[in-house]
C-alpha cells in the first residue's frame, strides 16, 4: 500500500533537469548528464563499468555540485569498492568523513538467500533517515539484480522494483540503479529479469564491453531519455586514470577550429617553397607512403623544425621504439636527442601506450595536454586499423584531427599504404585524407633497375602548391629536393639522372673549350689584320709625303725655269711681250 504522505510525483510533469556526472563526454552527449530527481538504470556485462560509472556520478556531485549521495552496495562490500576506486584519485574516504558521501553494505544475508522471503522496505526505510541527515540529493543501488535473483517470482521481483522507484520519485533523489546483463551484449538486456525496468525509468544506458580481433573495446549507449534530446549512437568510454571518459560527437571540435594565417617550416626548406611557405598553423597534415618511403624521416624534420623554434612538441611512434627513432634519424642529419633532454620534445611508443583505438585517443590527448604541445606528430596513424575496426580506428582519427584543431595544435601523421592494394597515389587506409588540410604523397619510381624516392604533393588548402614530383634524397647532412629533371618526356631520378647529368655536363665543358679555343683563334687573326692595317697606313703616309714631296720639286722646277728664261731674255735685250 503506498503512503498517504509521500510525495505525488506525477503532480507536475517538467522537463528533465539535469544532474552533471563529471564523466567526460557523457555529459555531452545526454546535453547534462542524468535526469535530475529520476531514475535510471545502466545495464552492463561483467566488468562493463557500471560501478566505476555509479562512484564519479556520486564523487562528482558531492565535489562540485554540493550534493551528497549514498551508494547502496548489494554485491560487494563497501571497503572493497572504496579501495578499488582509490586509483582515481577521488579521496573517497575524505568525503565519507565529511558526510558528503555513505556508503551502505546491503549484501543479502545467507539465511535470506535460503528462504527468499523479503523486502526492500526496511531498507528503505532505513536509507530515508540517513536521506534527511546528510541532506542527501543523489543515490546509487548498485547490483540490485543480486537482490532480484534471490525473489521467487517475476511478481515479486516486480512489486520490490516498484517499490523502490516509488521511494526514490517521493524522496526527489536522483537515482541510479545499476544491474548486470546476461552478456556483452547491451540488446540482451529486454530479455533478462529487470528488462521490464527500463519501461519504467526515465533514462536507461546500456555499457558493452567485447573484444575486437583481440582488441578491448567499449561502448556505451543511450537507450531511452524522457523528454530531452540525446545521441542515440553508440559512443566509445575509456576507463582512464581519473575515471569514465567518453568519446564525442567529431564535428564538435571542428565547428570551433582556430584558424592562423601563419606559416611554419616542414623541415624540409625546398618543401616550405613548393608548398608556398611551409603548413598553416593548426592545420593537420597527412603523409602517405609505401614502407620506407621516409614517412618517419619527414615526421623527425618537422618535429626539430617545431623543437628548434621552442615549441614544445610530442613525437608518438607505434612502428619503432624512441630511442631506435631517434638513432636512426640522426643518420640523416636529424638530432632529436638534445630537444628530448631539454624537454622540448616528448616521445611515447606505443609499447607504452597499448589497447584500442579509443585508448590511444585519450592517452595522446592527455600527453599533449600535460607536455603543453603545440605540434604533434603520429607515425604512423594506420596502426590504429590493427587495433579494432577500421570504423573506430576511422572515428578516433577523425576526433583527433578535430581536437588538434580546436586546440591549434599542428599535426603531422603518416599512414603506412597498402603495397599489394595499390601502386598509385591512393588514399590512406583510414580515409582520412579527406580531412587533412595539406596531403604529401611519397611513393617508389623504379628506373634502370634502382628504387628512388618521390614527393608530391596531392593537396594545400589555401595554397598556390607545386605540381610537380620531386626526388626525395636522404644523405648524412640533411633531407632535401631536387629539382624536376626531365628527359623525353619522362622525370628521371638517381643513377639514370645522375648519368644524363654527367653526359650533359662533359658535353657542356667540349663546347665550352671548343668555343674558348675558336674565340683566341679570332683574336690572334684581329691581331695580324689590325699589325697589317696599321703597316699599310704607315706605308700610306710615306707615299703621300713622297708624292707631295714631288708635286712640290716639279713647282720649284717650273718656277725657276721661268725665271730662268726671264733673266735669259732681260740679258739679250729681247722685246718685251706684251700680255694677252
Amino acid at each position: 500500500m503506498m503512503d498517504a504522505n509521500r510525495i505525488n510525483p506525477r503532480k507536475s510533469v517538467k522537463a528533465p533537469v539535469k544532474a552533471p556526472t563529471g564523466i567526460l563526454g557523457f555529459d555531452e552527449i545526454t546535453g547534462g548528464g542524468l535526469p535530475r530527481a529520476r531514475t535510471t538504470l545502466l545495464v552492463g556485462g561483467p566488468g562493463s563499468g557500471k560501478t566505476i560509472f555509479s562512484l564519479q556520478f556520486l564523487v562528482h556531485g558531492a565535489r562540485h555540485g554540493k550534493e551528497p549521495g549514498i551508494f547502496v552496495a548489494f554485491e560487494e562490500a563497501s571497503e572493497r569498492i572504496e579501495s578499488n576506486a582509490e586509483s582515481f584519485g577521488w579521496n573517497m574516504r575524505q568525503l565519507r568523513r565529511d558526510g558528503k558521501l555513505y556508503f551502505l553494505d546491503a549484501q543479502p544475508m545467507a539465511d535470506l538467500v535460503q528462504s527468499g522471503t523479503f523486502d526492500l522496505s526496511g531498507m528503505l526505510a532505513a536509507l530515508g533517515a540517513q536521506v534527511a541527515q546528510m541532506k542527501a540529493k543523489r543515490i546509487v543501488f548498485d547490483a540490485l539484480d543480486v537482490v532480484l535473483a534471490l525473489l521467487p517470482d517475476e511478481a515479486s521481483k516486480r512489486r520490490e522494483v516498484y517499490r523502490l522507484h516509488e521511494w526514490l520519485l517521493a524522496h526527489g533523489l536522483t537515482g541510479l540503479i545499476t544491474a548486470k546483463s546476461g552478456g556483452d551484449e547491451a540488446s540482451s538486456v529486454g530479455e533478462q529479469t529487470f528488462g521490464f525496468m527500463q519501461f519504467m525509468v526515465d533514462c536507461a544506458v546500456m555499457l558493452c564491453h567485447g573484444v575486437v580481433l583481440g582488441v578491448s573495446q567499449r561502448n556505451l549507449r543511450v537507450q531511452k531519455y524522457r523528454g530531452t534530446a540525446f545521441d542515440e549512437n553508440e559512443s566509445p568510454f575509456l576507463i582512464g586514470p581519473t575515471g569514465l571518459e567518453v568519446a564525442t560527437a567529431p564535428t564538435l571540435g571542428i565547428e570551433h577550429a582556430k584558424v592562423s594565417n601563419e606559416r611554419i617550416s616542414s623541415g624540409v626548406a625546398r618543401l616550405d617553397t613548393m608548398l608556398g611557405g611551409g603548413f598553416y598553423r593548426g592545420s593537420a597534415i597527412l603523409v602517405t607512403g609505401f614502407p620506407g618511403t621516409a614517412k618517419t624521416t619527414l615526421s623527425g624534420a618537422f618535429a626539430e623544425a617545431a623543437c628548434l623554434r621552442g615549441e614544445q612538441t610530442l613525437f608518438v611512434s607505434f612502428d619503432s621504439d624512441v630511442n631506435e627513432v631517434v638513432r636512426d634519424l640522426g643518420s640523416v642529419g636529424i638530432h632529436l636527442g638534445p630537444h628530448v633532454k631539454s624537454g622540448v620534445l616528448r616521445m611515447a611508443s606505443a609499447r607504452t601506450i597499448t589497447g584500442s583505438a579509443e585508448t590511444y585517443l585519450v592517452r595522446i590527448k592527455s600527453l599533449a595536454k600535460t607536455h603543453k604541445a603545440r605540434c604533434l606528430v603520429i607515425d604512423p596513424v594506420s596502426t590504429w586499423s590493427k587495433s579494432g575496426s577500421d570504423q573506430a580506428a576511422h572515428s578516433v582519427a577523425e576526433r583527433l584531427i578535430g581536437w588538434t584543431k580546436a586546440n591549434g595544435i599542428t599535426m603531422l601523421c603518416t599512414s603506412l599504404l597498402d603495397e599489394i592494394a595499390s601502386q598509385t597515389e591512393g588514399g590512406s587506409s583510414l580515409q582520412i585524407s579527406t580531412l587533412a588540410d595539406a596531403w604529401i604523397h611519397l611513393s617508389y619510381v623504379v628506373q634502370a633497375g634502382e628504387r628512388n624516392r618521390g614527393l608530391s604533393i596531392i593537396k594545400s588548402r589555401g595554397t598556390a602548391h607545386s605540381n610537380q614530383v620531386r626526388e626525395l634524397i636522404l644523405s648524412d647532412t640533411g633531407v632535401t629536393l631536387t629539382d624536376t629533371y626531365t628527359a623525353g618526356g619522362e622525370v628521371l631520378m638517381g643513377t639514370l639522372r645522375w648519368e644524363k647529368e654527367s653526359a650533359e655536363r662533359v658535353a657542356h665543358e667540349v663546347t665550352e673549350v671548343a668555343t674558348k679555343l675558336k674565340r683566341v683563334r679570332l683574336d690572334a687573326e684581329e691581331a695580324e689584320l689590325e699589325v697589317r692595317v696599321k703597316s699599310l697606313m704607315v706605308e700610306l703616309e710615306a707615299k703621300q709625303v713622297e708624292k707631295a714631296l714631288l708635286a712640290r720639286t716639279t713647282e720649284i722646277q717650273k718656277r725657276e725655269l721661268s725665271k730662268g728664261r726671264t733673266r735669259m731674255g732681260e740679258l739679250r735685250g729681247a722685246d718685251v711681250v706684251p700680255p694677252k
